[in-house]
């Protein structure tokens, strides 16, 4: 009875030992992680940081995503120090918000170059557009002059020799069909289809209003449109930040086969990694 006893209380001090150790590490382990709010636009992105946010944090890195409603908000949110890092924009876009807002902010990484193709809902090919048809581009100046380079690519109009890299509806040197190009928000012209003979949609809202950009299109984007990475897109942080060794992780973790196969699977292959 007595060695029992015995036993039975070495039992209960091993047991009491292995409790205290293991919420010791469980708290040490929660005292040491971090937390990285990162800024997005589009539900859709969601997925591809899923396996990102699903490595790190065994690593102690928690990947806490920030969604906006538009391009207009995450570098001003970046700036002011309410998120620690964005992932929505192309290096046109983040030049212009930086040079024209003061903004203080540095590039960590490339993320991908997302198709920006031309959809309709009244015609199935480019061919089909009409004299004094309506054409939806986004009004931001960079999607805007990506947009144009677009329907010239679809031979719908003709830039002007000397346009810049982010050219103006201005830079329009011919414009055979006497097109009205309708300037509006990025995330409201898939509204617009009804109304417009055709439009020029963002990747991630085609996506978010169901098209399918390897299918749905009636002009399809092409990498070989443009002569330099101002379409690529981007990782962001504050320039003060760009050498956190945490945040240099998250760009190379994104960077990896897992996002790949999500481009692939999740959105049908419009997103190409830009990194390899």
């Amino acid at each position: 009875m007595i060695l029992k006893n015995s036993f039975n209380k070495k039992i209960l001090f091993i047991l009491a030992v292995f409790t205290a150790v293991f919420f010791t590490a469980c708290s040490s382990k929660n005292k040491d992680s971090i937390t990285v709010k990162v800024g997005h636009v589009g539900e859709s992105d969601r997925a591809i940081w899923k396996p990102i946010q699903e490595k790190l944090s065994k690593e102690g890195i928690n990947v806490e995503l920030v969604s906006f409603a538009d391009y207009s908000i995450p570098n001003q949110a970046l700036n002011d120090g309410d998120i620690d890092l964005n992932a929505f924009q192309h290096h046109a876009y983040f030049y212009n918000e930086t040079y024209t807002k003061g903004y203080n902010l540095s590039i960590l990484g490339v993320t991908y170059i997302s198709a920006m193709n031309i959809y309709s809902q009244k015609i199935s090919n480019v061919s089909e557009v009409k004299n004094g048809d309506k054409v939806a581009i986004p009004n931001d100046p960079s999607n805007g002059g990506r947009a144009l380079k677009v329907l010239q690519a679809a031979g719908l109009i003709k830039l002007r020799d000397n346009a810049p890299d982010n050219p103006e509806v201005s830079d329009i040197g011919e414009n055979p069909l006497n097109l009205d190009i309708v300037e509006v928000e990025a995330g409201s012209i898939y509204s617009l289809l009804p109304d417009v003979a055709c439009a020029v949609i963002n990747c991630n809202y085609a996506l978010d209003f169901g098209l399918n950009p390897g299918a749905d299109f009636i002009f399809q984007d092409n990498p070989r449109i443009y002569n330099n990475n101002m379409y690529v897109c981007l990782i962001a942080s504050r320039t003060e930040d760009k050498d956190n060794e945490i945040y240099k992780r998250i760009v190379d973790a994104y960077h990896s086969p897992e996002v790949e196969k999500v481009y692939e699977e999740e959105f049908k292959g419009a997103y190409l990694p830009a990194w390899k």
